[in-house]
């Protein structure tokens, strides 16, 4: 019996035999340690620090151990030069934390702080020892028998690796987007979460009733039979380069680049690889599309019911050049995504849905303008979703935010539901903490983000190829371009395959 079967059978036992309530020696809505969800979170850098206060300020969890192969570093990029430092101020409510350093902090060491102080503060002494701290998450899960859960923030690469590991040894999963940066990782940690007896969750997953109301909307016939959606973004945000660094400059202090690199073969090492930058290469991350796309196209999925994955792909991305003396030369680049690119997956028919082409563009490409707009004397949205008809149009934000019937004169005409009631949004981590509490299914769940995970490296796939490619999804080939089933999976360094 594992130990969160063991807390739930022994804490339903206890019920019948106390005398005095838990409430009232804790005081209302105390939860004993015992019965709390223990996490160890992976990735202290920018990202999993920001998220941090979500899991410390959740009563249901406690966060025991923090892994990163970065012990400490200032030299994170991020979307502000003081975010993270006065988040962290916010979440410990200690102005002055983190005064001492220049630049964004990040790293283990970090994140052990962060965990310690905060448990602190509710310490009659005013101390609290009881963060482990690992450079090496494969150490961890050998030594922290008792974790219930493990939260993977680090970089894409590592993402199926550690999922696996993890589902494995009993842990439940919480993931970053995506769940692999490979078709074949990603099919080997879903497969595994559908029997593994654990509990996974993608937090790209979200609530978002703006799709109910869409759907209707194309069940009611508004825009006629769907034949396109369309979704853009103006990600990247970080720089991208279209061939590999040449430089070589040396290892920071503190920092394991080997097992950063992890299940990838060894590169030298460059700072144009890691924190906020490695989502632009094929080895180590996913694109925009994989960035952004995960927000919002796993719960369009989920709500429309898309669970056949595409079909084909085709791709078109930025072109580089370089000057060699006197003349301009190609870059053929088979190792970063490009600056901007326009994607078209073709899906084939769902269970409510006829066949339909998905549309995806970033880095500053969207859509013309269409007609509807013009009517309107209206721009294209930076980011957006558009869901294309054979008798009209739905425009919405980029996870479907604030959709609309266009042009306006026939948004003013429907006569059916036009608006969301206005609702509470909960803490993330409360969806997977209940899933694990109470042994149900998260609705992020791996077992349901198999066509989402498919399609967006399948798009990838499209990208390093330059040609369309069809995809037979039951057989995970490529088939019509047999160099490109390459694509679907990676060279991996020894003695970290999967």
């Amino acid at each position: 019996m594992n130990r969160r079967k063991f807390i739930g059978s022994t804490a339903a036992t206890a019920a019948t035999i106390s005398i005095v309530p838990r409430h009232v020696l804790g005081g209302a809505g105390f939860i004993p340690p015992s019965d709390k969800i223990t996490v160890a979170n992976i990735g202290c850098g920018t990202q999993g620090l920001r998220e941090m206060p979500g899991m410390l300020e959740n009563p249901e969890i406690q966060v025991v151990a923090v892994c990163d192969p970065n012990k400490f570093t200032t030299d994170y990029l991020d979307w502000s030069p003081n975010g993270i430092r006065n988040l962290i101020r916010t979440t410990l409510e200690d102005p002055e934390w983190g005064a001492q350093y220049q630049g964004i902090p990040g790293g283990r060491d970090i994140g052990k702080e962060f965990v310690e102080k905060y448990y602190a503060k509710n310490m009659p002494s005013g101390a609290y020892k009881g963060c482990s701290s690992y450079e090496d998450y494969r150490e961890l899960l050998e030594k922290e028998k008792d974790v219930d859960a493990i939260k993977i923030m680090a970089p894409d690469h590592h993402h199926a690796y550690l999922a696996i590991a993890a589902m494995k040894k009993g842990k439940h999963v919480i993931t970053h987007k995506p769940i692999a940066n490979r078709i074949s990782e990603g099919k080997l940690a879903i497969d595994l979460a559908k029997k593994a007896h654990v509990k996974t969750h993608l937090l790209a997953w979200s609530e978002k009733p703006e799709y109910d109301l869409i759907l209707q909307w194309i069940e009611n016939g508004v825009i006629g039979t769907l034949q396109e959606i369309h979704n853009w973004s103006h990600r990247p945000v970080w720089e991208q380069w279209p061939s590999r660094p040449k430089e070589r400059p040396p290892i920071p202090d503190g920092f394991n680049w080997k097992l950063w690199l992890g299940p990838v073969p060894d590169l030298p090492y460059h700072p144009h690889y890691t924190h906020n930058v490695f989502r632009g290469w094929y080895d180590f991350g996913g694109g925009s599309i994989a960035d952004m796309g995960h927000y919002s196209l796993f719960p369009l999925f989920r709500t429309f019911g898309i669970d056949t994955p595409p079909i084909g792909a085709k791709a078109y991305g930025t072109t580089h050049r370089y000057v060699d003396g006197n003349t301009y030369k190609w870059i053929e680049n088979d190792v970063s995504f490009p600056l901007s690119s326009l994607i078209q997956l073709n899906f084939p028919k769902q269970k409510k849905l006829p066949a339909f082409d998905l549309f995806w563009y970033d880095g500053g490409m969207k859509p013309f303008i269409p007609e509807e707009l013009k009517e309107d004397n209206r721009d294209i949205t930076d980011e957006g979703m558009m869901f294309v008809g054979d008798k009209g149009k739905i425009l919405a934000g980029f996870s479907g935010e604030h959709p609309e019937i266009i042009p306006a004169r026939r948004m003013h005409a429907y006569q059916g539901e036009k608006e969301l009631p206005e609702r509470e949004r909960g803490r993330r981590s409360d969806t997977w903490a209940a899933a694990i509490k109470n042994d149900k299914e998260s609705p992020g769940s791996f077992i349901y983000a198999g066509t989402v995970t498919e399609a967006i490296n399948l798009a990838a796939v499209a990208l390093r190829t330059g040609k369309k490619v069809d995809y037979d999804s039951a057989n995970m080939k490529i088939t019509n371009d047999e160099t490109a089933n390459a694509y679907l999976t990676r060279e991996y360094r020894e003695g970290w395959e999967l």
